[in-house]
């Protein structure tokens, strides 16, 4: 079936018209808000005087600006799934912020004239939390849970000729988290306005399920409201490809009260992964006549994947393991606001890495970092909860679970379940309700909300009480069972369970300090030191926890483990184990790469096993070591080539190759270590080689002299003039040579000038107390990074970094349309 001529163009020029121009209006209502923390009796009222409320734009984090301290939200607890016997007193488990509380949002709000039959939907991504939406003076929704998605229809409470004031009420309790879950507005709000018949928010469902090199069958399902008395309608959808051109279409009367169901074949499709993240995009109009109702559109991917008995994983018919993270949704510095520039640099650091998976822990992800995932090819593992019936803290979710689960489950189904980034829906980590008789029940309701609401993609969740998943059932319910930490445990779940795999779905927990050393180096569990910091030689992990080896050796020994998601890619604000009870630890040490951006070695172990098409050449630690002449001071190289040669001021200290599988001590498959060296000052240099002995790369560590300068450098010079792009601009302290000085604390203070602002910054450092909204800080081991925020026209940014007794350093960026 085709399009007459006229209609094909029209539809071709709706997909390309600014969203002003449409019928159906989307606007992100991000200035004009008023904000003040602590409750307002009369917050709601239309005629409140809000003039001397904080003018703020949103996204909008309220407690991220602090101050740190260690009486906020202290938790005297015992962290089961940590194996604590009793409760202590945590002072930084959630951050240290003051997040705690109520806040008030204001605006006035600018509705378009809407006409009979016309609609004004509100969507929040997320609001933290517990939120109460007024317009007008009148509660219009309630919506507990602070990360999922919400929606209401405000068309019954707007005054039709204005003005009309909306206000939304937050609130953070006490011990409501395990970790820092930001405050206030901290995602976007949309306003949405649509005609009289249109398709209402989330209403398409788009599925492939055939799929081959020849040719891809796409499936979409269209709801479409018709108020009574509307003439006949018709839905017009052509499918784009990356380049905008139409590769099939189709059209399809309009029965009120049914979905739409049209089916198309795209010849010779170009199929998504992460290797290929390639888009298409379903354009719809719906008409009457020659008279367009409503337009929407519904980017997706055409890719298919199975999960097969005793086989594993395979994506587009290849086999493959998921080489992925945890991230908690926090941005460091800049709080729980979501900023797709910053996540977009998030996800460029980890894609270099070879990360090809995300894990949305423990909660719904912002909508941003789903498109991003689609068009920067991760695969996604969305995760909804971290509590179900049984408590982890006194004021988590299990307080909603039995009222809102469901609708929490769907909202999000609904939301993303056309996102070809996403692989399988994750209902919970580490719930207590494991060790219940009843966990199974719960665990099956659940996963049959997420079937009923998208059958395509199996289910899974982050378990962690191994005997009791077996002995009383759970493990056997899921679609895919996901095991926290058991990597020793695979093949005996393996042998009793139906499934025929097993996912290593929360992974590792090495801990470590960027640019911090420990001496002797052993392999240790639960170390701690008085300076609060662990030892960035990575062997160094929890109680519950393992190095990263370990993983590795099972995921390459096993076919049938399906790959893992190493906590944590980044750190995060909050959960500071081993430091939990020892203010001021306040952030975690969990990530492969600090709160501030910056990889810590542990990043190129992950790069060398996970990136092998780019060769990874890193030594540690550093070579200036005042105090240690004389002494045993081991040096690593984490690289992906088999065999590499240490030099120590020139003189060979031999050549080692990494063993093969079935090595008694899995370092040495992934690790090459001269466990005996001597410091001296001078020189550490590595050449490495690949298994036909070819050198695949160099790299030399020289001891430093005195601070002498500060270097800038940044991820990127152009920025788009938006007012949102970020550079990430990086510090480091240098000698006169350019080497670093790894032990360097001076502060450091910046000044930003012209077409840009300074944004926060921040040194990775889980005990620092500086505010990251002033510009300056200290750095940390050397280093620290400062964010800069492009304005709203386009010209140059001039960044300054400052410190007594050193040489400046200085940037310039561009900002442009």
């Amino acid at each position: 079936m085709t399009f007459p001529k006229h209609l094909t163009a029209a539809l071709l020029l709706a997909a390309s018209l600014p969203a002003a121009a449409q019928v159906r209006q989307e606007t992100l209502l991000t200035s004009g808000w008023k904000f003040t923390k602590g409750d307002q009796p009369d917050g709601a009222k239309p005629g409140l005087n809000d003039a001397k409320w904080q003018t703020v734009s949103v996204p909008h984090d309220w407690a991220i600006s602090g101050p740190f301290d260690g009486k906020n939200d202290q938790q005297v607890v015992k962290i089961e799934q940590n194996g604590e016997k009793e409760a202590t007193l945590k002072s930084g488990r959630t951050g240290g912020l003051p997040f705690v509380g109520v806040g008030w949002y204001r605006r006035q709000l600018n509705v378009p004239a809407l006409g009979k039959d016309g609609k004004a939907v509100l969507l929040f991504d997320g609001a933290m939390s517990d939120a109460h939406v007024y317009l007008n003076g009148k509660q219009v929704m309630a919506w507990p849970y602070g990360y999922n998605s919400f929606s209401v229809d405000i068309t019954p409470y707007l005054n039709a000729k204005g003005p009309n004031t909306l206000a939304v009420r937050l609130e953070n309790q006490t011990e409501s988290s395990r970790w820092y879950p930001g405050a206030g507005l901290y995602r976007n709000v949309h306003l949405i306005t649509t005609p009289g018949a249109h398709v209402p928010l989330w209403g398409t469902y788009l599925t492939t399920p055939e799929v081959s090199a020849a040719s891809a069958t796409v499936k979409l399902k269209t709801k479409v409201e018709v108020p009574a008395g509307s003439p006949g309608l018709v839905l017009y959808t052509a499918l784009l490809d990356a380049k905008g051109k139409t590769v099939a279409q189709a059209n399809t009367p309009v029965v009120a009260g049914q979905e739409v169901e049209q089916t198309f074949t795209v010849a010779s499709p170009k199929l998504w992964s992460p290797e290929t993240p390639t888009m298409y995009k379903a354009a719809s109009m719906l008409m009457a006549g020659k008279v367009i109702q409503d337009k929407y559109e519904t980017p997706f991917g055409i890719r298919t994947f199975k999960f097969e008995k005793g086989k594993g994983f395979s994506l587009n018919g290849q086999p493959r393991k998921f080489k992925g993270v945890c991230n908690h949704h926090d941005l460091g510095p800049l709080g729980a606001a979501i900023n797709v520039a910053a996540l977009r640099h998030q996800l460029t650091i980890l894609k270099d890495m070879g990360c090809d998976a995300i894990r949305t822990s423990h909660n719904m992800p912002a909508p941003e970092l789903m498109t991003l995932c689609d068009e920067m090819g991760f695969m996604v593992m969305e995760e909804s909860f971290d509590e179900w019936k049984s408590p982890k803290v006194k004021n988590g979710y299990s307080q909603y679970f039995d009222e809102w689960s469901e609708r929490d489950l769907v909202n999000l189904v609904h939301r993303d379940r056309n996102h070809p980034s996403t692989i399988m829906w994750s209902i919970g980590n580490e719930v207590p309700d494991q060790s219940n008789p009843n966990g199974p029940a719960m665990a099956k309701r659940l996963q049959d909300i997420v079937h009923r609401e998208d059958p395509t993609r199996p289910v899974t969740m982050g378990m962690d009480r191994y005997a009791d998943d077996l002995k009383y059932g759970i493990a056997a319910v899921l679609d895919i069972p996901g095991f926290n930490y058991k990597p020793r445990w695979y093949a005996d779940a393996y042998s009793k369970l139906p499934q025929g795999f097993v996912l290593g779905s929360e992974t590792a927990s090495t801990v470590s300090s960027r640019g911090v050393y420990k001496f002797p180096v052993v392999l240790g569990k639960e170390m701690r030191y008085p300076d609060n910091q662990s030892s960035s030689y990575d062997v160094e992990y929890c109680p519950w926890s393992q190095i990263p080896d370990i993983e590795f050796a099972a995921q390459d020994d096993l076919p049938y483990a399906l790959g893992e998601f190493v906590w944590t890619g980044f750190d995060y604000l909050g959960e500071p184990t081993p430091y939990d009870e020892k203010w001021p630890s306040h952030s975690s040490y969990f990530g492969i790469i600090d709160l501030a951006g910056q990889p810590k070695d542990r990043y190129y172990l992950y790069r060398a096993k996970w990136n092998p098409a780019q060769p990874t050449v890193h030594l540690l630690p550093h070579w200036t070591w005042p105090g240690r002449e004389g002494q045993v001071t081991p040096v690593y190289c984490y690289t992906n080539g088999t065999s590499a040669e240490l030099f120590v001021n020139g003189k060979s200290q031999g050549r080692q190759t990494k063993a093969g599988p079935g090595a008694t001590d899995p370092q040495t498959r992934y690790r090459l270590q001269w466990k005996d060296v001597v410091y001296q000052p001078g020189s550490i240099k590595v050449v490495a080689y690949d298994a036909q002995g070819k050198t695949i790369g160099t790299e030399e560590i020289r001891t430093s002299g005195a601070p002498h300068h500060i270097k800038l450098a940044t991820d990127h010079t152009k920025l788009t003039a938006d007012g949102q792009d970020l550079a990430y601009v990086t510090a480091r302290v240098e000698d006169a040579q350019g080497n670093l000085c790894p032990d360097a604390t001076n502060e450091l203070r910046f000044a930003v000038s012209g077409a840009g602002t300074f944004r926060a910054i921040g040194n990775g450092d889980a005990t620092n107390l500086e505010a990251f909204q002033t510009p300056q800080m200290h750095a940390f081991k050397g280093q620290l990074v400062a964010i800069v925020q492009a304005g709203s026209t386009a010209g140059a940014v001039q960044v300054k970094a400052s410190a007594a007794g050193l040489k400046d350093g200085t940037l310039q960026l561009a900002t442009g349309k």
